[in-house]
């Protein structure tokens, strides 16, 4: 049975004020996690290689031409909902300067969404290295608590939308105050990123769609939800689709601003929990994204949903019910029955380079679930010709912390510590980066 959307949003409206970012541990709204290994529910994954009609998939082309597209087809309707075509986008430069001591220079810019001068708009953020000998490859990912949280640059506007309450008097309300300047600058090295010769566009999540249930009448759901009404509605597009749609239109901006420097035929998408989830989602609809990173992403994400530790659907779905579409609540406490799992994700962004990090105290996000998501798409990358996590095969068992797994284009490792994005993570995702994102790749 499905659940309404004004039921829904009240459900969301009420949570809101009791959830923060990643409950971790603790008991949300009567809900007990399992960290137990041994009380796993029996499962079989769905394989990658083989077609919903059970016709194994023995070649790139049948990867390409008819797996691919159902597999994608599968998480339409069943998890994050069916997205709008790609919009025509507008560019407004806000401002430009040069930072860090001549570093780099800071560009922002409003992309708008449409053609109408007050069309839903997102404000990108945009570093990029003074010494260079050419464009240079970039990350693009969405941050929580606005540009403004990246950087302490006080000439940087406090984003006006709408946030999330947040930490340490963050925010009055639902809205930034002059303490969150900074706030998730650790999340960012944005020094450490330039000097190793990337560029860095970021845009906070909010513009796009806040972060809360509404029944999709905000932010671009709002903008451009009509396009899809011909969409069963228990399919249409969540909040993560939308925040994925967003960085497809942030890729298209850094493909016309030929005159940043930037390669954006070298562009990695990058995000953290939700926002992780997000990235994976982008990197699989849209392929001209060169690399895909997903950073404790969790359930929804990169964990395998059928191991129901930490998050469940059931739970996710019950805190969140915007992220993804109302199909999805089909699967609560019921994650057999989906017809895909999040390995499947995974190798939707093949054979291009990606990358699945965890942390050893974040056992919310199952970062077993991670790694055995990754290992389970390595099959689909050796067929489309890559060494996948590397070796003959992929690895038997999960690494030991600060051990990663990088020789191959399937990354991994596990971080000790906590639910962040920390300078170690950084320094993987460069060592990746340059890789594959460099020296003619």
């Amino acid at each position: 049975m499905q659940t309404s959307r004004s039921t829904r949003f009240t459900v969301a409206f009420c949570a809101m004020f009791v959830l923060s970012f990643h409950p971790s541990n603790r008991s949300v709204m009567g809900f007990e996690p399992n960290y137990d290994e041994s009380k796993i529910p029996e499962y079989t994954l769905p394989d990658p290689l083989v077609t919903q009609s059970g016709s194994p998939v023995t070649t790139a082309e049948q990867w390409n031409t008819v797996r691919r597209p159902e597999l994608l087809a599968l998480f339409e309707k069943h998890v994050y909902g069916v997205s709008p075509p790609p919009c025509p986008i507008r560019r407004k430069h806000v401002s430009s300067k040069t930072v860090f001591d001549g570093l780099a220079t800071r560009t922002e810019i409003d992309v708008l969404f449409g053609s109408a001068d007050d069309a839903t708009s997102m404000r990108m953020m945009v570093y990029v290295p003074k010494q260079r000998a050419g464009a240079v490859p970039a990350f693009l990912g969405l941050n929580f608590q606005g540009n403004h949280g990246v950087d302490d640059d006080p000439e940087i506007e406090l984003n006006p939308g709408w946030f999330r309450v947040g930490r340490d008097g963050t925010t009055d309300g639902n809205k930034a105050n002059e303490k969150s300047r900074g706030a998730t600058a650790s999340r960012w090295p944005l020094q450490m990123i330039l000097k190793r010769g990337y560029a860095v566009a970021t845009i906070y999540y909010g513009d796009i769609d806040p972060d809360f249930d509404d029944g999709f009448n905000n932010g671009i759901h709002g903008t451009l939800g009509d396009q899809v009404a011909h969409v069963a509605p228990e399919s249409r597009w969540g909040s993560i689709a939308a925040w994925a749609y967003g960085l497809s239109r942030g890729l298209d901006c850094l493909e016309a601003e030929t005159d940043l420097g930037i390669d954006a035929a070298k562009v990695a998408v990058l995000g953290h929990s939700r926002l992780g989830k997000t990235a994976l989602w982008a990197g699989a609809t849209d392929p001209r994204f060169a690399m895909v990173i997903s950073n404790n992403s969790g359930c929804g994400g990169a964990a395998l949903s059928r191991r129901a530790i930490g998050e469940t659907v059931g739970r996710i779905n019950e805190a969140f019910p915007h992220w993804f579409c109302d199909q999805f609540t089909e699967y609560n406490e019921n994650e057999d029955a989906c017809p895909v799992d999040q390995h499947e994700l995974i190798a939707l962004a093949a054979p291009r380079p990606i990358y699945v990090a965890s942390a050893t105290e974040d056992q919310w996000a199952d970062p077993k679930g991670e790694f055995l998501a990754a290992a389970a798409a390595d099959p689909v990358y050796r067929l489309l010709g890559t060494d996948g996590m590397g070796g003959d095969a992929p690895p038997a068992k999960m690494p030991a912390a600060e051990q990663p797994i990088n020789s191959g284009v399937v990354g991994y490792h596990l971080r000790t510590g906590k639910h962040a994005v920390t300078d170690y993570d950084w320094q993987q995702y460069l060592d990746f980066a340059d890789r594959h994102m460099k020296d003619g790749r």
